[in-house]
């Protein structure tokens, strides 16, 4: 994590996860009505659930979700942080509006929209940079615990996974809903707060 100044938020997200592109866009309405910054970083699924008794499908998706992390993780070693956000935002429009499921696509696509190498595609298939997005994750879900998920937000000495949110709060909501969450993931013996979901997220 860079050194944090009293107005920076860190995002730690992987690109398929539906829930954590709506909190990304969030955050994104939150920057414009609230004086912070965000630092983006990549986690991975695919770490998180190394180990863990899956069902075929999950597993699956879990074995194809390696490629665009270890992409977004090698353009940032190579051509610096900078790099990190425009390929989130590329990939998961591609993923999450797009609904292009072939990761391959969505990766050859994204690094052609943000002006960087084809060839970076190839470190999809290899662990030339697993150590760094071990390391990545390792930072993120430190903070939090290791049951539970992307996105992971870091604010002012506090951490928390979530929000959870099926809709984008836009404008002052947004700042409000900012404003309530950090207050309540400050108090130090504050755990969890949780219901079932009874929507699908959607992302307009």
């Amino acid at each position: 994590m860079t050194e944090t100044t009293i107005n920076q938020a860190d995002f730690w997200f992987d690109p398929l996860c539906p829930f954590a592109w709506i909190t990304s866009r969030w955050i994104g309405e939150v920057e414009a009505v609230r004086d912070i910054k965000t630092v983006w970083h990549v986690m991975s699924l695919a770490v998180l659930n190394e180990g863990r008794e899956l069902d075929a499908g999950y597993r699956e998706l879990m074995d194809k979700a390696w490629g665009p992390v270890r992409v977004i993780i090698a353009a940032q070693e190579q051509h610096g942080d900078h790099v990190v956000k425009p390929l989130y935002d590329a990939m998961g429009t591609l993923i999450h509006l797009g609904g292009e499921k072939d990761y391959g696509v969505v990766i050859s696509k994204a690094l052609a929209e943000c002006g960087l190498p084809a060839g970076l595609a190839d470190v999809a298939a290899t662990d030339a940079f697993d150590t760094q997005l071990r390391a990545s994750h390792e930072e993120g879900i430190s903070l939090v615990g290791q049951d539970v998920g992307t996105p992971v937000v870091a604010f002012n000495g506090t951490a928390f996974f979530g929000p959870v949110l099926t809709r984008i709060p836009r404008g002052e909501q947004a700042g409000q809903l900012w404003d309530a969450t950090v207050t309540l993931a400050s108090y130090p013996h504050f755990f969890e707060i949780k219901r079932s979901r009874s929507e699908r997220p959607e992302f307009n």
